[in-house]
């Protein structure tokens, strides 16, 4: 006899249940909205993607996650795990058609065979947004701009969460002037963002494999101590390119009404090894959870998938943080909004009105949640509270009588009369 099958997910993945789906859609709802506010403008590809386009373009991490598999005819293919590479193969094919500098999102479910952790899951859904074809810090703004109009739309208050920023741009020209050759840059940059998530000494021993020396390494170290970017300044010089970029960004995001939401953080590195410049990750005040979104510039990706050589900067947002983040600040009831209508019906006899009435809101744009079968008063009342409406109607023998029902707030439990 075979064991039985089990109802379980499986492990990483997720099922939305409707009481789910309410978290979700607020976050999706979001999400669409504050891309589309921007500009944006929505773009989708298949969940399948080349082996070898995602092992080039992928960080080493990423890499070895990948949900990887050979079709019938022998293709090595994968499932998506991020969804830039996609982006810049898209783009790249149809390069001297498009209208750049373009800016697009998409919400993409993504794949990662890892550890499991709070926030990790083996699937997840993740807002993208990018701007490709312009190399003026004002992308960086408009897409951090974008990425916290999200953030309000969801609740979230402004003092709950900060944006890291950094540069790699500028912690090259740090190492550089420490002494560490650019071609050793990759694996810093590699090796430093594991910080967090192994020992120090670990780290020392990544980049000592690396070829750097003790006094490299320890250089190194140092360049992390640092906490503004007047003291990036002092290291840097003031005719650095890149400190000039961030100087501009948080002037940027000033204007635009979000600067305090933004800390410079030279820690931050970010994992993907396509990152050129600008780089940035969301945090909630009490790192409580791991990142919420993150990305930066990645100016030689296009190149790289054998377009032309074309400027871009762009984020991604995964769901399953954000869900967290959402559930610890506003509480797990807090995403139901309550609208539209709940009819109900005594007997068969009080249907037909039921069905009028029903169809007669609908025509009008309101949802109405119609009962299927026949209900007592206290039965139908007794169940409105799993409801998602936000007023409720029952018809019995007397309402066909008036020619009019109490229309019952669910919320307040005032009552309006409305003519059947």
């Amino acid at each position: 006899m075979s064991a039985p099958i089990s109802f379980e997910a499986p492990r990483g993945m997720r099922d939305f249940y409707p009481e789910d789906m309410v978290w979700r859609n607020r976050i999706f709802d979001a999400w669409r909205a504050a891309a589309e506010r921007f500009g944006f403008k929505n773009y989708d590809a298949c969940v399948v993607e080349s082996l070898e386009l995602l092992q080039r373009k992928s960080g080493e991490e990423v890499s070895e996650q990948i949900y990887a598999f050979e079709d019938k005819s022998g293709r090595k293919l994968a499932l998506r795990p991020e969804m830039t590479p996609t982006l810049a193969r898209m783009v790249a094919a149809r390069q001297s058609r498009l209208p750049f500098p373009i800016k697009w999102y998409t919400m993409a479910q993504c794949f990662r065979y890892e550890r499991m952790t709070r926030g990790r899951k083996r699937e997840h859904y993740q807002l993208n947004m990018d701007i490709i074809g312009s190399d003026e810090i004002l992308c960086e703004a408009e897409i951090l701009g974008a990425a916290v109009a999200a953030m309000r739309e969801m609740g979230l208050p402004d003092t709950a969460w900060h944006i890291h920023v950094s540069s790699r741009a500028l912690l090259g020209e740090l190492l550089a002037k420490s002494g560490i050759p650019q071609d050793q840059h990759p694996a810093v940059f590699i090796a430093l963002d594991k910080r967090g998530k192994i020992s120090d000494e670990e780290i020392a021993s990544l980049l000592r494999n690396e070829g750097l020396n003790d006094e490299a390494i320890a250089k190194t170290f140092e360049l992390l101590a640092v906490t503004s970017l007047e003291g990036a300044a002092a290291l840097a010089g003031e005719d650095s390119p890149a400190l000039a970029d961030l100087r501009k960004l948080f002037a940027m995001a000033d204007e635009m009404g979000y600067g305090e939401i933004l800390m410079f953080d030279i820690a931050v590195i970010r994992g993907l090894s396509y990152y050129t410049g600008i780089v940035f990750e969301a945090f909630d005040a009490q790192r409580k959870f791991r990142a919420i979104f993150g990305g930066g510039r990645y100016d030689s990706l296009l190149a790289l998938v054998g377009g032309q050589p074309t400027p871009a900067v762009g984020m991604g947002f995964g769901d399953v943080v954000v869900g967290e983040v959402l559930r610890d600040l506003l509480g797990e009831t807090c995403p139901i909004q309550r609208d539209g209508y709940l009819i109900g019906y005594m007997t068969d006899e009080q249907r037909p009105a039921a069905l009028k009435l029903t169809a007669k809101l609908r025509a009008e744009g309101h949802k109405v949640d119609l009962s299927l079968v026949a209900q007592k008063p206290k039965h139908f009342f007794g169940k409105s509270g799993n409801s998602s409406a936000l007023e409720a109607i029952y018809i019995g023998p007397d309402d066909l009588t008036a020619g009019a029902v109490q229309v019952k707030n669910l919320e307040t439990r005032e009552q309006r009369t409305l003519a059947l």
